[in-house]
């Protein structure tokens, strides 16, 4: 039995098989594929072409709005008032008086009568030195004298003896000389012995040293059991122990020698007072007078000193510690002011912009005084004109500006057009 094979079978479906597969009727595939493609290609593109002729040419025939070149600034009026001229300034707690205590006679240190950083009165004990070798001394003085005081007792007894001989002619003028220089010398001796009796009790006294002030005590530098040694008058260490007197303390500060005839003048016055400003450490502020002023300006910085005096009962204020002052000099009658944000420094001076007519006029001003909040100026500028107090970098002298109110925004710089880059056209 013979098997027919696959092709033969099915000789149809083969031939057409062939056919298809042939690489001309590929090529006319691809060929066919590339041709729709390219149309499918160029109708989107006309679409797209078609579209934007479309939206140019509507917005072409609508009106645009107008172009705004105007800076966008804020403003606010001058007004014209009396201005306090205050000067603000650092100033430092100065003790009102500092003593640093020191020996007087050598020795060694028995006991310290204090706490560091006690508060003493003038006159309390401090430290107490050895006073055997003192008080030895004062002794020998002592003995010393009352001998040279029984001398000179004798020899004025002997002198009045021998000038009662002399008046009835039984003794001769010489041994009554004698004897008369005999108690001028004896007298001197007894007056060196007293002084010397003087210097041996002072030495006594000065084993208990004492506060020349009251005061506050710093650190002790000398401990008990220590030997201090004294050349002359000045002490060989370190002193024992400072003492700064806190109650009253002084306020030291400076303030610009151009403020030196204002000073003077308020001064005259009696009228001149500080103001201490100690809310940033949360104290209370207080006032106190003036009641120094240096003598001479630094040349260095062009300062000059002043201080006030203050009771310090309650010993807050500590020396050394920085605190914040108010001076306040004199008074500007009826001054011109505009705020510190309308001032502007120029190459010729300083400015401030006034607004006349939806523009900007740049108006000189010569500053009287500035507290750094008001400004008082001297100018072509009269109360209730308006001065740009931001947005000045935007403004050019003569340009039109547009005021911006609180709480309103400012328009955009191209109404109805397209903003480039946030560029802005000025006219």
């Amino acid at each position: 039995m013979t098997i027919a094979s696959k092709e033969e079978t099915v000789p149809g479906q083969w031939q057409r098989a062939q056919k298809r597969n042939s690489p001309g009727q590929q090529l006319s595939r691809l060929t066919s594929k590339r041709g729709m493609g390219k149309i499918l290609a160029g109708g989107a593109l006309i679409l797209v072409l078609g579209g934007f002729w479309y939206y140019n040419h509507r917005a072409s025939d609508q009106p645009r709005g107008p172009r705004i070149t105007a800076a966008p600034v804020r403003v606010t009026k001058v007004v014209a008032r009396d201005m306090p001229v205050v000067e603000r300034t650092i100033g430092t707690v100065v003790a009102y008086d500092t003593v640093q205590v020191t020996p007087q006679v050598a020795g060694r240190v028995q006991s310290v009568a204090f706490k560091e950083g006690q508060m003493v009165k003038k006159g309390d004990l401090l430290f107490q030195i050895d006073p055997r070798p003192f008080e030895a001394a004062r002794g020998q003085v002592r003995g010393q004298l009352a001998k040279d005081q029984a001398a000179l007792d004798g020899a004025r007894r002997d002198l009045k003896r021998f000038q009662a001989l002399l008046e009835v002619n039984a003794e001769s003028r010489q041994i009554v000389d004698d004897e008369a220089a005999t108690v001028a010398a004896d007298e001197g001796t007894v007056e060196a012995d007293k002084a010397n009796l003087q210097t041996a009790e002072l030495n006594v006294e000065y084993t208990q040293i004492r506060s020349p002030v009251d005061g506050k005590t710093g650190p002790i530098n000398i401990m008990p059991g220590n030997i201090i040694s004294v050349t002359g008058t000045t002490a060989t260490v370190n002193p024992l122990v400072t003492i700064s007197q806190i109650q009253p303390v002084k306020l030291s500060f400076v303030l610009p020698q151009t403020d030196l005839p204002r000073i003077q003048a308020r001064q005259k016055t009696g009228a001149l007072l500080a103001t201490v400003d100690l809310s940033d450490s949360g104290g209370k502020n207080f006032t106190v007078p003036v009641d120094f002023l240096s003598n001479a300006v630094n040349n260095t910085t062009g300062t000059i000193e002043l201080r006030a005096t203050d009771a310090n009962t309650d010993a807050g204020l500590v020396p050394g510690q920085l605190v914040n002052i108010l001076v306040e000099l004199s008074d500007i009658p009826g001054a011109t002011i505009v705020p510190h944000e309308a001032l502007t420094a120029g190459p010729s001076g300083q400015y401030v912009y006034a607004i006349e007519s939806g523009k900007a006029r740049q108006v000189a001003v010569n500053v009287l005084f500035d507290d750094s909040r008001n400004v008082a100026v001297q100018g072509d500028l009269k109360p209730g004109d308006e001065v740009v107090v931001d947005g000045q970098l935007e403004v050019v002298p003569g340009g039109a500006v547009q005021i911006v109110r609180d709480g309103q925004a400012a328009a955009p710089q191209n109404a109805g057009g397209k903003n480039r880059g946030g560029k802005r056209n000025r006219s």
